[in-house]
């Protein structure tokens, strides 16, 4: 099967990490030694190139929260008690990423009332909502965004703030229930200190405003700075769920990307076996030490009816189909290629206008450690943290208790933020 992206030899290249000198000695040489390649590479690949991101994640009335803060960082986790909020959070923060990319309020809450607090209160017209919102990151610095959406009778935006620096760059309003949209009043300092419009109100508006600013002025480019870096930081959001039952089918030939649930992780093996063989190697590498039993490699073959399926090879037999291998091993090794590659691998969306070395991909990750054991959910974690290292990907995920890292001691894991939520716990107590 040819190559099904648009990377040349030069992407390749840039994507691809580079072989390390022999004889390195840093701070993550000793962590890394276990994965032939890795020793040194986060300290000398680590750039600070202002990318947009989230830093936090702010559930002010949402499901079983209030007043909740997540502060994110690189590697950040999610921890607690069962029906703390986790899942709720994450589910949030994906909802955010869906708005982010242009989709509807009934397309990012599908089940809205799910999403109303449950001793909220309707008002007098019989409405309740909830409010959610984020804080981003990048070339404009910290920019907050917050968002009002009722809930019931209908689902509609009734509120939106974009603010930074001081600066409210929009802000809007539901003022007549009767129509279908909400006043929006965004910043401009010329002749008139906002400049005023309708606004839909089933969508983001902070996704609207580079359609709405010219920018002809310098207060007009700090709006659009401010939304275009929120709506990046969103849009590279890639909500994982891998699903073993998914992966075990060989998997059609499609467009080389890996979807959601991983279903089509050997088309995407055999991609990228063929476009990028350093950080094929390095993947295979990490397979050694997650999966049981002695690997030699990975293999992808085409076969007759189109479909392509991927094995691991042994050094005795011709190998273990991912057909039989382990729910653990299947998400161990989906999560692995998820770290190791990039948007350019993964089904997202992100902003083609801006370069993908100033981009960094996020990734949602419910339920981490699902069919994980202690060992595998370690070894993910450290690929983790040496790969935010870089600057080119963060973690957020939820799992259900901390894991040791390899002979360290449970609850701390280098490079890794841990915050716990729970049903008595506000803001975010980190250790």
């Amino acid at each position: 099967m040819p190559p099904t992206s648009g990377l040349g030899p030069a992407a390749q290249d840039a994507e691809c990490p580079q072989a390390v000198p022999p004889g390195t000695d840093d701070a993550h040489a000793r962590s890394a030694a276990r994965v032939p390649g890795q020793a040194g590479r986060a300290d000398r690949n680590a750039d600070t190139t202002p990318r947009p991101h989230l830093t936090e994640l702010r559930l002010s009335a949402y499901a079983g929260h209030r007043a909740t803060v997540l502060r994110l960082g690189p590697v950040t986790l999610l921890t607690g008690p069962s029906g703390g909020g986790k899942s709720t959070a994450l589910a949030a923060c994906a909802a955010l990423a869906a708005l982010g990319n242009g989709a509807t309020l009934a397309e990012a809450f599908p089940d809205p009332r799910a999403a109303v607090p449950e001793n909220a209160r309707p008002d007098p017209q019989r409405r309740r909502g909830f409010r959610i919102g984020c804080v981003s990151d990048g070339p404009a610095g910290p920019v907050r965004l917050d968002l009002a959406v009722q809930a019931e009778p209908d689902l509609r935006v009734v509120g939106e703030r974009l603010s930074g620096d001081g600066v409210v760059y929009l802000e809007t309003a539901l003022r007549d229930p009767a129509r279908r949209t909400v006043q929006a009043a965004w910043h401009t300092a010329g002749n008139a200190a906002v400049t005023r419009a309708p606004l839909p109100d089933d969508l983001l508006g902070t996704t609207l405003l580079p359609l709405r600013v010219a920018g002809r002025t310098k207060e007009q480019r700090r709006v659009l700075a401010a939304a275009e870096q929120t709506v990046l930081a969103l849009r590279s959001l890639f909500p994982c769920a891998a699903d073993p039952t998914a992966m075990r089918p060989p998997a059609p030939g499609g467009d080389g990307l890996l979807r959601r649930d991983c279903a089509n992780l050997a088309e995407v093996l055999h991609r990228a076996a063929r476009e990028c063989r350093t950080r094929y190697g390095l993947l295979e590498a990490a397979v050694r030490e997650g999966c049981a039993g002695a690997v030699d490699g990975l293999a992808t073959e085409l076969l007759p009816g189109g479909g392509i399926a991927a094995r691991l090879l042994r050094p005795e037999g011709p190998g273990t189909p991912l057909s039989r291998l382990g729910d653990g091993e299947l998400r161990y090794l989906a999560m692995a290629l998820v770290l190791f590659t990039g948007p350019g691998v993964l089904d997202v969306d992100p902003a083609s206008e801006v370069p993908g070395a100033l981009q960094t991909l996020t990734v949602l990750a419910d339920d981490f450690d699902l069919h994980l054991d202690e060992r595998q959910a370690a070894l993910l974690l450290d690929l983790a943290a040496r790969m935010a290292a870089r600057g080119h990907i963060r973690l957020l995920g939820a799992l259900s208790r901390p894991p040791a890292p390899p002979g360290g001691s449970p609850g701390v894991i280098p490079g890794v933020r841990l915050v716990e939520v729970g049903a008595a716990v506000r803001g975010t107590p980190e250790r």
